[in-house]
């Protein structure tokens, strides 16, 4: 009998259909199937279950099962609402999105560094009025976090020749980028960067990372691109720091609650890009190459991976 997979999340059918597409081309020799679809015996066969926000309880459906695959890069939901003891958690690890979030970080630099929100609001007024250039190499930018995305990131940046700096929480030596740590980097790296960008997990210690205190440490007139999730910014200290023009602008892709509520005042501000979470989405087709190769060496190996330190949560 083929080996089973089971696919386990929240998605609506129409949305969840590309990714078992994908999932079942990668691995053709497999039974890939949602929960709901398996018979009992069937689930007892599963070893591995591939999921996305899965609803915990399927979790304990799946008594044989040894670990847990995710299909997305971020995993603090799921590290937060799974038992103690539950199966080791593999978070996906793809190049193509270290690539797309390294494009978009670059994209969104970009906008910030030439201007185009005020010349949006020089738009709406009707005013033709041309603003000083500013080079890359006269843009400092902060990248907060240095994993897979902020390590991309960082080198795109560098290659474009923006001025970078990068804080983690332990200390990491990068190639032409100036690496900080420790409570006292974070505070320099905020001090010293025109733009700093967030692509830190979302953990105990990262929620309101971004507070009252630490964003009024940074530069008068420095802005702010969110991709990494919404709680590490203390949304209503944002807000006051863009009303008094201590920040200039903020480009958020992430949010407290998602999607954003129609009510939210974050709409309209006019010192806020809102984006629908569309920075680095996850590629049906990459992301199934990745989940099929941990797979065919979990099963030439033997070895249950797992790269997610529950403690840490992530």
């Amino acid at each position: 009998m083929p080996p089973v997979i089971a696919f386990l999340s929240r998605m609506s059918a129409d949305y969840q259909r590309p990714y078992l597409h994908a999932l079942r081309a990668a691995l053709p020799g497999d039974i890939v199937a949602p929960l709901a679809e398996l018979s009992s015996r069937q689930r007892e066969q599963v070893s591995v279950a591939i999921v996305a926000n899965p609803d915990p309880a399927d979790i304990s459906c799946l008594p044989g099962l040894l670990w847990i695959q995710s299909l997305w890069a971020g995993v603090e939901s799921l590290v937060s609402t799974l038992p103690a003891g539950s199966p080791p958690i593999m978070r996906l690890i793809d190049p193509e999105m270290s690539r797309t979030m390294a494009e978009a970080v670059l994209a969104w630099t970009y906008y910030l560094q030439r201007d185009m929100p005020r010349y949006a609001k020089q738009q709406a007024r009707h005013e033709w009025r041309q603003q000083a250039y500013r080079k890359p190499s006269q843009t400092s930018v902060g990248l907060l976090g240095l994993g897979e995305l902020g390590q991309a990131a960082a080198a795109r940046l560098r290659d474009a020749g923006f001025t970078v700096r990068g804080w983690s929480r332990s200390p990491k030596a990068l190639d032409g980028i100036e690496t900080l740590a420790g409570d006292d980097g974070l505070e320099a790296m905020l001090a010293a960067s025109d733009i700093v960008v967030s692509l830190i997990p979302l953990t105990a210690q990262t929620r309101g990372m971004l507070d009252g205190r630490r964003l009024n440490l940074m530069k008068p007139g420095a802005a702010l691109i969110n991709f990494s999730r919404g709680p590490v910014v203390v949304t209503d200290a944002l807000i006051a720091a863009l009303d008094r023009g201590h920040l200039s602008h903020a480009v958020l892709d992430v949010f407290d609650a998602e999607p954003l509520p129609v009510t939210s005042t974050l709409w309209d501000h006019p010192s806020i890009t809102v984006l629908p979470h569309i920075s680095a989405p996850t590629d049906h087709e990459t992301a199934a190459a990745v989940i099929a190769a941990n797979l065919r060496n979990f099963r030439a190996t033997g070895r249950i991976p797992g790269n997610v330190d529950l403690a840490r949560g992530y």
